[in-house]
């Protein structure tokens, strides 16, 4: 009798086999480096928030703000002038000066710290003397230059509230995980989530964006995009894992490794997508109307996005299966798994040899995976069956037939 020849899968491409789904791609198994290198961004991260700290916009740290319009009749104003006129006026520099706007309505929006009252008035006539901005009335005159002070209190108020939030947050997330998958994926998701708010954070505070209200907001905004990812990988995850104590084909981390690949042009798809919007947003909150909220809460988002969707792949699910391969049972089922394929490889090659593989030892049958995979497919299909409502005739009262009653006459 001849024995079969197996079968050397196909190499295909990088495309293809996102496209398919092989399970190609050994994420769980070189999940060490990626242990190694989100570690080495958090350090990073922390560092850089540790020493160099924040950027805190006027919001947060306090101070006055004066506007004016860019038009005057002495010229525009243009922010390298106007903290030129700062500098001259007060003898210290000021913190920012950006341009704000678009479409011929532009203004110029000067950041300081605290000023008292006469050192503002004295501000707004140097800068009225050097540019003499137009008001709405299409005037030249101080009028035109506003100017606002906010108290660092503000800041504190909204920070306290979303710290709140995020920790209200965060137990909800971890009651909801923890009942609709279980403890491991929610330790993992956990873990994930507070891996991209260090790192995001981090970014922030390593490029030096401004911290401002807008990005406080972005910054929850975030939280949700990067669980969603997450739960998707998840679940296909647990479908794919289920009954798998009982099964010998693969271990806990290869059919976590296939629902990463299953799931992985999916995840693929929806970041682009997502970010998509994001990206126009920025390019309207830059372009358009200059530096301003919408771009303070598009650049939180994109990077947020960014680092969620990286994590969901590289870092929440290699995290559960380290978790899970702590139970003993998984240990044992990898251990049967591993001795089934030693069997399997040594039977093989006694028939390569033309010798009789019947001295090898296996009580791992491999048509068992078929076996247990055709019991789900008839729970499924009975648990469909039962969610259909029935159509047979409802059966008549009982004493009642379609005879007359009475007797037969003959």
């Amino acid at each position: 009798m001849s024995t079969p020849t197996p079968v050397t899968p196909q190499k295909h491409g990088v495309l293809h086999n996102l496209y398919v789904g092989t399970g190609a791609f050994d994420i769980i198994g070189k999940r060490k480096r990626w242990y190694i290198a989100f570690a080495v961004l958090i350090l990073i991260c922390l560092g850089s928030m540790a020493i160099k700290g924040f950027n805190y916009g006027i919001e947060f740290s306090g101070g006055t703000q004066i506007q004016m319009p860019v038009k005057g009749q002495a010229g525009d104003a243009t922010t390298d002038g106007v903290l030129q006129v700062y500098k001259q006026t007060l003898g210290h520099d000021a913190e920012q000066a950006q341009t704000v706007g678009s479409g011929g309505s532009e203004t110029i929006q000067l950041r300081s710290t605290p000023l008292d009252g006469p050192s503002v008035v004295k501000l707004k006539e140097a800068l009225f003397a050097k540019f003499k901005p137009i008001g709405s009335n299409g005037q030249a005159s101080q009028q035109a230059i506003s100017d606002s002070a906010v108290s660092s209190s503000w800041g504190d108020d909204i920070s306290r509230q979303a710290l709140i939030a995020l920790a209200v947050f965060l137990v909800l997330v971890t009651i909801f995980l923890a009942f609709y998958f279980e403890r491991a994926m929610a330790g993992a998701a956990l873990a994930s989530l507070v891996n991209d708010l260090l790192i995001t954070a981090g970014v922030y505070s390593i490029a030096g964006f401004e911290v401002t209200p807008a990005t406080v907001i972005g910054f929850l905004t975030i939280l949700g995009f990067s669980l969603y990812d997450t739960v998707v990988v998840f679940d296909k995850v647990r479908e794919n894992t289920r009954g798998l104590l009982k099964l010998t084909r693969r271990t806990y981390g290869e059919a976590a490794n296939l629902a990463l690949n299953q799931t992985l042009m999916r995840s693929i798809n929806t970041s682009l997508i997502a970010l998509l919007p994001v990206l126009g947003l920025l390019v309207v909150g830059v372009v358009l109307l200059g530096v301003g909220t919408l771009q303070d809460l598009a650049l939180i988002q994109l990077t947020g996005m960014l680092v969620g969707a990286v994590s969901s792949i590289f870092l929440a699910t290699p995290l559960v299966v380290d978790l899970k391969m702590r139970d003993p049972k998984y240990k044992l089922q990898a251990e049967r798994v591993a001795q089934r394929r030693a069997n399997l490889a040594r039977k093989a090659e006694l028939a390569a040899q033309g010798e009789s593989g019947q001295g090898v030892e296996d009580d791992f049958d491999p048509s068992d995976d078929e076996q247990l995979e055709n019991e789900l497919r008839k729970e499924k299909a009975m648990a469909a069956a039962a969610s259909t409502p029935s159509r047979t005739p409802k059966a008549r009262p009982s004493g009642k037939s379609g005879r007359p009653s009475g007797k037969r006459r003959h």
